[in-house]
């Protein structure tokens, strides 16, 4: 753990106070000025459900955190097995911090397997409390212990408090009429009293919270509260823990406003709900489920309040195929998926392509190819989104770079794809999707205005003063086509997918036409207004490290590192993808050396050394996990010593 330098007489006098307390039977508190803690445990065992709630009360505690959940790929896989574990790390701080973090502080490890799995990221020192009641021989030897950890000195390296946190847990609750497979089940509550106690965490949000989610079971719901309280006595009354920690607000690290937690495809359904508003349309969305998309479609269905209508397709296909015809009705049209789905959609993205009609697809990127790694993240369908149909399609691409910018990059994709009649691609992916962070609520007066102009009657006078409707008559500014409820007098026109005439939007097969159509739609794209790319240079750099998506956190807390230890290196992050910023050229030839961190093999770098001739250098990792601050750090390092 890092914690708060202070001078020597600080520490002479804390040193002083602590063993007053001791002497008193009062327990030492340490001040902290940040902290990783790691939940890991089977699927069965609710940790996702712990380190969300860990969570929840640390933001409204006022921490600045970053977490990273890991999930299991099988519904559920063997019980006590390494690929069953599911872990939930979380990092919180006194200050601004941009990272789940490199690796844990503490390590809570429910049976041999979390431990197993998780002790390679532990640094010499650090915390593991043990449920040491699931430390049977059997369960020991299916993940291959031949002796076991707790005994054979392999942990002599860390703090390791051994807790039988399942015992614990069935005594505090032998007053319930319950069973003990029944009582067992609570005692991830229990480990979430234990480290509430140990950080100094709020109780009353938790408690309120197994109420509500256990209403209709009362007898749950004591139980669980029962045991998350039995957790924070152990704790206060434990020879074991003789230390607490505390972890102060962040309050410099926060403009003033209201906040709350909140994950990347929490916050991009939001953005999709505020779009809506701002655009006075009614939300569509057509979609199918698959992970790690699935949330936006579930947080979606809860709004009909706001218009939203939710259509659960039969496959991904039809999903898309619905959506399209919402954006043809005049709705702000959405579909989700991850890059299988983002496959089968293609030729329908084609015919909003060709249809020239605002569309939202939503790729929350996983591990690939083919199913490949469903609930692990990557960066790996730019390449795809950019050009993954028949024919010249180009569609816009748009990023978010933390989990609270989802909610603006879907604003800006709403922007786009109203403005310029277009289907967007938005590319999050599982680390943003999954991964939470604070969230500052905007006042609807700093929303844009996305409200578009449907046409009422003719566009266009052909020679002989006939007033008619063109549907393919394009605004000279933007070179969007009209956009024509379907049912209003006077304005029928056909769609489909076979080349349109300029203009009259008939069925056209002429070669000069098809030429002109296909430069036009690209033009198109080409001509979107998207900011300039911004840098950040504060020393004149000859270094640049350009990225984008999800790896901005870890690439800011590397540039950081490398500036604190007195090494000059500029950074800047694309939001736009397609088109690129007008001045990313300038930019990039401004500097001797370019790197690219990405999540795949290299695709970013791929297009920027084709547009812009630049010699990019890839830096890449493509083990489902995220960029590790201190990883990038070093790669950055040789590159500027290069």
């Amino acid at each position: 753990m890092t914690s708060q330098v202070s001078s020597p007489e600080e520490q002479a006098d804390e040193a002083v106070v602590g063993e007053q307390r001791r002497a008193a039977g009062v327990k030492d508190v340490r001040r902290l000025d940040r902290v990783i803690i790691r939940f890991a445990g089977d699927s069965g065992d609710g940790m996702q459900l712990t380190g969300d709630r860990f969570t929840s009360e640390t933001a409204s505690f006022g921490n600045d955190l970053s977490t990273l959940p890991n999930f299991p790929a099988e519904i559920r896989a063997p019980a006590g097995t390494l690929p069953g574990v599911s872990s939930f790390q979380l990092h919180f701080a006194d200050h601004d911090i941009l990272t789940p973090g490199d690796a844990p502080n503490v390590l809570v490890a429910m049976n041999p397997a979390a431990l197993k799995a998780n002790i390679a990221d532990l640094p010499r020192g650090a915390e593991i409390i043990v449920n040491t009641d699931e430390f049977t021989k059997r369960a020991m030897q299916k993940v291959g212990y031949t002796t076991s950890p707790l005994e054979d000195g392999s942990l002599d390296g860390y703090q390791v408090h051994p807790v039988p946190l399942t015992t614990l847990t069935v005594e505090a609750l032998k007053e319930f009429d319950l069973s003990r497979k029944e009582a067992e089940r609570s005692k991830n509550m229990f480990a979430l009293g234990l480290l509430s106690w140990m950080y100094h965490r709020p109780t009353e949000g938790t408690e309120k919270f197994l109420k509500s989610k256990f209403a209709k079971k009362p007898d749950i719901a004591a139980a669980n509260i029962a045991a998350f309280r039995a957790g924070w006595n152990f704790g206060e009354t434990t020879e074991d823990f003789a230390v607490s920690y505390e972890v102060a607000p962040a309050a410099k690290a926060f403009p003033v406003g209201t906040y709350r937690n909140i994950s990347g495809n929490l916050a991009l359904s939001y953005g999709l709900i505020a779009a809506s508003r701002q655009a006075d349309l009614p939300l569509y969305l057509g979609s199918y489920p698959i992970t790690p998309a699935s949330d936006i479609l579930h947080e979606l269905s809860r709004h009909k309040n706001f218009g939203v209508r939710t259509f659960q397709a039969e496959d991904e296909i039809a999903g898309i195929g619905a959506a399209l015809g919402a954006a043809f009705g005049g709705s702000l049209a959405v579909t989700t998926t991850s890059g299988p789905g983002v496959a089968l959609k293609s030729e329908t993205i084609g015919l909003a392509v060709s249809l020239e009609l605002p569309l939202l697809i939503v790729d929350i990127q996983r591990g690939g190819p083919s199913t490949g790694l469903p609930t692990k993240t990557e960066q790996a369908d730019l390449l795809q989104a950019m050009y993954g149909r028949n024919g010249e399609a180009p569609v816009p691409v748009v990023a978010p770079r933390t989990p609270a910018d989802c909610f603006d990059a879907a604003l800006e994709a709403a922007r786009i794809a109203l403005t310029y009649r277009t289907p967007v691609f938005l590319l999050s992916d599982g680390y943003l999707a999954n991964g939470s962070e604070p969230w500052r609520i905007p006042e609807t007066d700093e929303l844009p205005d996305l409200r578009v102009r449907f046409t009422q009657g003719p566009n266009h006078t052909l020679d002989d003063g006939t007033e008619v409707f063109w549907p393919y008559k394009r605004d000279p500014q933007t070179l969007a086509r009209p956009w024509a409820i379907p049912g209003t007098p006077g304005l029928e026109h056909r769609i489909g997918g076979i080349e349109k005439q300029d203009g009259t939007g008939n069925i056209s097969y002429d070669p000069a036409n098809h030429d002109f159509m296909v430069r036009t739609r690209q033009a198109k794209i080409d001509g979107i207004d998207v900011p300039d790319i911004e840098v950040d240079d504060p020393h004149g750099a000859r270094t640049l490290v350009l990225g984008w998506g999800s790896t901005y956190g870890p690439i800011t807390a590397a540039v950081r590192r490398l500036r604190n230890a007195g090494q000059a290196i500029a950074q800047a992050h694309l939001r736009h993808l397609n088109p690129f910023p007008s001045n990313l050229g300038a930019v990039l030839h401004s500097y001797d050396r370019v790197v690219i961190p990405e999540m795949n093999l290299g695709q970013l770098a791929t297009l920027i050394r084709a547009k812009y001739l630049v010699d990019a250098h890839s830096y890449n990792q493509v083990n489902g996990m995220p960029f590790k601050a201190e990883q990038l750090a070093t790669a950055l390092k040789e590159a500027i010593d290069g």
